[in-house]
């Protein structure tokens, strides 16, 4: 993985980059950012980078023999760590029994998420975990020397996953055998080991910014600029969002917000029961893909309204519409009660409740708000 190919993080890439070339890259490296935010590929590309014989000032090579091993995590000093599940009954969950099957994962999704993982391994309802006899075969991997002469480098994908076991490394992150270089990598560092966290040296990553977003969906040449514009604003900073709304197709949402909001503004009230018989036939995703995207639509009107100056990075159709929006005499108020009827919407259409009623009952709510009726009980 190269530093070019994580998308966005360009301040936490100069920050790594800057560390290791003023020789103060910690030997215990925290990376934590939301989910799609790339920790794991970041952590990747740093051990890429660690392993490159031909290293410029800012990437790894990418065609050196030390890249071509830890492109494929086939490294013999690489040592890897993520939750697993026990492969068969009376063996414990151990990391090294599934290395091919994390090559594989990666190679494939490597902005994956842990359930995916987790789904690739077939772990079905079962619990991964990082276990105490993980924890003891990285020590004792770390502690045999360099195959190859140089630098040793772990990667613990989602320490979350260690319960107190995780207490057998402390020792080992706080006297680390030489030239030994441990990188892990979580979402919720509210869910790690305090021992284990006040030992690391924490670098955020912060959620995608959605011209970075776009710039790699279209880039990669996985949807056409106009998609990949809308596409970003709904994957609020997560580019594994991105890349799920990608896979749904090619059905543009904006002609059906528009329709909506006409329904809405001119208080019909039978386009507004068609709607909700309409949508309620999509999947619950889909459902919530649009909803979310009205949300991000609905903040847009707001930045225009009152921060006129800034641009909005939306294709030219969707900042019209936008603008028209904040030009309404709809209350700032009111923007912020359709937004939260809807994230209350999506709430219980994610807890499987009858969608049709639900998105009934919203399009009531946002008639409602939108033309101040008060309703009385």
């Amino acid at each position: 993985m190269l530093f070019s190919n994580v998308v966005g993080q360009q301040l936490a890439k100069d920050g790594l980059l800057k560390m290791w070339h003023n020789n103060v890259l910690p030997h215990a490296l925290l990376l934590t950012g939301p989910e799609g935010t790339g920790g794991l590929s970041m952590g990747l590309a740093l051990a890429q980078f660690i392993f490159c014989e031909n290293k410029s000032e800012t990437d790894s090579c990418g065609q050196c023999a030390g890249c071509n091993k830890a492109s494929k995590l086939e490294h013999a000093d690489l040592h890897l760590s993520f939750p697993t599940i026990p492969p068969k009954a009376g063996t414990k969950a151990m990391s090294r029994y599934y290395l091919q099957e994390f090559r594989e994962f990666v190679q494939q999704s490597p902005y994956g998420t842990t359930f995916d993982w987790l789904q690739h391994i077939e772990a079905e309802n079962k619990q991964g975990n990082i276990t105490a006899e993980e924890c003891r075969d990285i020590i004792d991997g770390l502690n045999l020397k360099s195959y190859e002469g140089g630098k040793k480098v772990l990667i613990m994908w989602r320490p979350e996953y260690l319960g107190k076991e995780g207490n057998i490394l402390l020792k080992l992150i706080e006297e680390p055998p030489k030239d030994t270089i441990m990188i892990f990598i979580a979402e919720n560092t509210e869910d790690i080991l305090p021992t284990i966290r006040s030992r690391t040296q924490e670098v955020k990553l912060a959620p995608i910014t959605p011209a970075d977003i776009a710039l790699a969906l279209t880039t990669r040449s996985l949807t056409d600029p106009k998609k990949a514009a809308q596409i970003a604003h709904m994957a609020m900073g997560s580019y594994t969002e991105a890349l799920r709304l990608t896979r749904q197709g090619d059905n543009d949402l904006f002609p059906e917000v528009k329709q909506l909001f006409n329904t809405l503004f001119t208080n019909n009230g039978i386009a507004i029961a068609k709607f909700a018989d309409e949508w309620s036939k999509a999947g619950r995703e889909q459902q919530k893909n649009f909803l979310n995207y009205v949300i991000q639509l609905l903040e847009q009107a707001i930045k225009a309204r009152y921060m006129p100056e800034s641009a909005l990075s939306l294709p030219e159709g969707e900042a019209q519409f936008v603008r028209k929006l904040a030009d309404t005499k709809v209350s700032f108020e009111a923007l912020g009660q359709m937004a939260a009827a809807i994230s209350d919407t999506i709430f219980y259409i994610e807890r499987n409740a009858h969608s049709k009623t639900q998105l009934h009952t919203l399009g009531i709510r946002l008639r409602h708000i939108i033309h101040n009726i008060q309703v009385t009980v």
